[in-house]
């Protein structure tokens, strides 16, 4: 398997927000800095270009090359310059703010999230050729080549090709890391000199980049702040919670299957595992004991490569298509002690559908086995109660497309909720006139409302990785578990959806990201089956597994991987 590009992070600059490729050499705008900035990929050289004219380049973003000139934006102004003089004249104004910009031969593509359009304007006159409705709705830089624009959204953590001469969306993909500000395309050539001229002998037997052959790489530029604790010796309370700006450029890699209407994109090799500790609140004696907890599932953007136990061997049962561990215990004795559980190495990739509701305009009716299957409240999810059929309602309207339907369910969920830790999961009518719910509360009302408008779904997940791909073999572990949905279009399949991560503006507009798609930190689970059970011969009514063990849970990023055919 191919190994990835190393993550370029270039010294002393604090928000990239422009990204563009020149020969062997990658060129930035900070816009915090106004640094124009060029950056060797193989060793993270970072030279400033415009030490004199810096102000010029604060608040810039977007940054595109063509031939010898460079183009970037700034406000309303869309800018160009020679790139040996470095000297900004406007080439157009536009009516909002722009964010992006990029060229390709006789035009220039700006985008501008005020207006949700991307611009197209004439290179020479600036003239302009008309817009594309931009595919998410947050800030959006754009690069392009022969085979499409390329936009990346900063609120989407997506990457959208689109049609040269349309504008439709031809493929998405998610990004590893939150908050793209920029993209580009670039030439890894083989050489053994770097651009300066310097031997790369010694650079290529530590880094393999350095000995590729030649390769069309998609780099991404990303810029947040990371919480941390600081240490200040002179307070009162030395440790501080505060932020520091975080900015780097990683290669996005990307695998569409052929033939088929999703892609996959960065993903990395993942040891989980699960265990719980016999830790019981009263003393408490059970005989045969079958303990039975669900294994990883094996998926369109997951994949299981091998699975260990944990404390107490186990046998391996498949029930409804999901692989589950089961132990079993002759007795487990008053103050006991013990663990039980799994570990597994696991390749996980994030996944983008890319289909619109015209794809599925004729989509069949849902067999009898599904209606009977998904369609049935068999989870407490209050289907009979005037408040939830009410909103079933009102959610979807008069729509028949099972796409609109859904999404038109997300959003009014999206609308009618905010998310609020609970101290346990209540059903979808107190949840829904409370206004308040936890990631379990908003999974109950989206599956209610779904099956009383026939659309067939079920629970999938249980935790997400924790989001630091740079923190390599170090334990980590979730603050909470969580879960979401999957959605079934007839002739189609299973599609996933989050329950209440996108909720991330009051009212919308919503971002789509994880609509049909799950980035790589999320692991599926048992999908539709219970996560966890436990029999015994004696078990009393009223027993809960919190009563009886404490989980420990754990995740190991290995390594990044690049998926594949």
């Amino acid at each position: 398997m191919p190994q990835p590009h190393a993550t370029i992070r270039p010294v002393g600059v604090y928000m990239l927000s422009g990204l563009a490729a020149n020969q062997q050499q990658l060129l930035a705008v900070d816009t915090v800095r106004g640094y124009l900035v060029e950056v060797c990929p193989l060793t993270d050289r970072t030279t400033i270009l415009n030490p004199y004219t810096v102000e010029d380049w604060v608040g810039s973003s977007g940054l595109d090359i063509w031939q010898e000139t460079l183009w970037f934006v700034r406000d309303q102004l869309v800018y160009r310059c020679d790139i040996k003089t470095l000297l900004p004249e406007v080439f157009v104004r536009l009516p909002y703010d722009a964010n992006g910009v990029a060229v390709w031969e006789d035009k220039v593509y700006v985008s501008c999230q005020k207006s949700g359009y991307i611009h197209i304007f004439a290179r020479e006159s600036g003239d302009s050729l008309g817009k594309f409705r931009q595919p998410g709705i947050g800030r959006e830089n754009v690069t392009v080549c022969a085979d499409g624009l390329w936009v990346c959204d900063r609120d989407e953590q997506t990457v959208y090709q689109l049609d040269l001469e349309t504008g439709a969306i031809q493929r998405s993909m998610l990004t590893p890391f939150v908050s793209p500000t920029g993209i580009t395309f670039f030439d890894a050539a083989a050489t053994d000199t770097d651009a300066a001229g310097t031997d790369t002998t010694d650079a290529a037997a530590t880094n393999p980049d350095a000995s590729r052959s030649s390769e069309r790489l998609c780099y991404i530029s990303y810029a947040h702040e990371e919480a941390y604790i600081r240490d200040d010796p002179n307070a009162d309370s030395p440790y501080q919670l505060t932020f520091r700006d975080r900015t780097f450029i990683h290669p996005l890699y990307f695998h569409q299957p052929e033939g088929q209407p999703y892609t996959l994109s960065n993903g990395y090799l993942i040891e989980i595992s699960y265990a719980e500790e016999l830790l019981p609140l009263e003393p408490v004696l059970l005989n045969g004991v079958e303990w039975r907890i669900a294994l990883p599932s094996d998926t369109l953007r997951q994949k299981v490569r091998k699975v260990d136990y944990i404390g107490h061997p186990f046998t391996e049962e498949v029930q409804d298509g999901q692989r589950v561990a089961v132990f079993k215990l002759d007795d487990i004795q008053p103050h006991q002690a013990g663990l039980i559980g799994w570990k597994a190495t696991v390749e996980m990739y994030s996944l983008k559908y890319f289909m619109t509701p015209a794809d599925v305009e004729n989509a069949p009716a849902l067999t009898s086995e599904f209606q009977a299957k998904y369609l049935v409240d068999d989870d407490e999810l209050a289907m009979d109660s005037d408040t939830i059929r009410e909103a079933a309602k009102m959610a979807a309207g008069t729509e028949t497309n099972v796409l609109r339907k859904m999404l038109k369910i997300r959003n009014y969920v999206y609308d009618q909720l905010s998310y609020g830790i609970q101290p346990k999961i209540d059903t979808p009518d107190v949840a829904l006139a409370r206004g308040v719910g936890s990631c379990g509360e908003y999974v109950g009302v989206l599956l209610a409302l779904a099956r009383l408008n026939g659309i067939a779904c079920r629970t999938i997940g249980r935790y997400k990785c924790p989001a630091t791909p740079e923190q390599k073999n170090l334990p980590l572990e979730p603050d909470f578990n969580h879960v979401w949905l999957e959605f079934y279009v007839p002739g189609v399949g299973w599609l996933p959806m989050e329950s209440n991560v996108d909720d991330v503006v009051d009212k919308g507009p919503y971002p789509t990201r994880f609509f049909m798609g799950l980035s790589w930190y999320h692991t599926e689970i048992g999908k539709g089956i219970s996560f966890e059970k436990i029999k015994a011969d004696d078990k009393p009514e009223d027993f809960s597994l919190g009563d009886l063990a404490v989980n420990h849970v754990r995740f190991t990023i290995l390594e990044e991987l690049i998926p594949q055919a």
